[in-house]
């Protein structure tokens, strides 16, 4: 690999003001993109931007209808926006249900669709959605996360049909619990939907499936979105890639 494989490319990394999303837009700019940090978070959008030398652009992606006709002059795209929430069905409130679906599969949609056109006339694109171990399996309490997830698997995988033939590649990156605030927040409705403590929660919900009893750190999912946008990636399309601790070999 050259030292700057990402030379000249341009990254939009959205989430991508903490987690996840922040280690990837550290990653992707270590490759040497100008990284585009997109956030709802004005005050983290702009110090990270500043610290990679790139730009931030604070949006509500759940917005969906304000996208309708973005346009995106973009290499690199990383789908990462999301959030939570735990509830039982019958008590999940619609309007929660609407909102992860907007957020996680029609803004990444609305988004692929804006940078197509240049990744097209280019001859080049890397698109990455940092999907997660519930786009492949379920868990109780999560069903507006995990239908958006797998609706996201979807979408990735029929990108990559059509993107391949302009050199576009799509892929998800699914990884068991990272070690992130959206993680953290989910531990006090954890322990209320399954009636623990919340000291008992990392070890009896999140790690109860992983073989690896850790929680995943961002740098991990990040090195491999990395890799993934590099040149060497150039045939890898319409996967996902388990970063899960051997959660999905259940």
């Amino acid at each position: 690999m050259t030292a700057r494989p990402l030379a000249g490319r341009r990254a939009l990394v959205t989430g991508g003001a903490s987690g996840i999303g922040a280690a990837c837009a550290r990653e992707l700019a270590a490759r040497g993109a100008h990284v585009t940090v997109a956030d709802v978070d004005p005050d983290g959008a702009k110090r990270l931007a500043d610290e990679l030398g790139g730009d931030a652009w604070v949006v509500d992606l759940a917005d969906t209808r304000a996208l309708d006709d973005l346009r995106l002059d973009v290499d690199v795209l990383v789908n990462n926006a999301g959030v939570q929430r735990v509830s039982p069905v019958e008590e999940l409130a619609p309007d929660d249900f609407r909102l992860l679906h907007r957020l996680m599969l029609e803004a990444p949609f609305l988004l692929v669709r804006a940078a197509l056109p240049h990744m097209y006339a280019r001859g080049w694109g890397r698109i990455v959605n940092i999907s997660s171990v519930h786009g492949l399996v379920a868990s109780p309490f999560k069903s507006a996360y995990v239908s958006a997830k797998h609706g996201l698997e979807g979408l990735s995988k029929t990108v990559a049909l059509e993107g391949g033939p302009h050199g576009v590649t799509s892929v998800c990156v699914s990884p068991g619990y990272v070690r992130t605030p959206l993680v953290e927040r989910q531990i006090a409705d954890q322990a209320r939907v399954h009636g623990i403590d919340e000291s008992e929660v990392v070890e009896r919900v999140l790690l109860a499936e992983s073989a690896v009893k850790r929680l995943v750190e961002p740098e991990e999912v990040a090195s491999l979105v990395g890799w993934l946008t590099g040149p060497e990636a150039a045939m890898v399309t319409g996967a996902s890639w388990t970063v899960d601790g051997g959660w999905s070999a259940r």
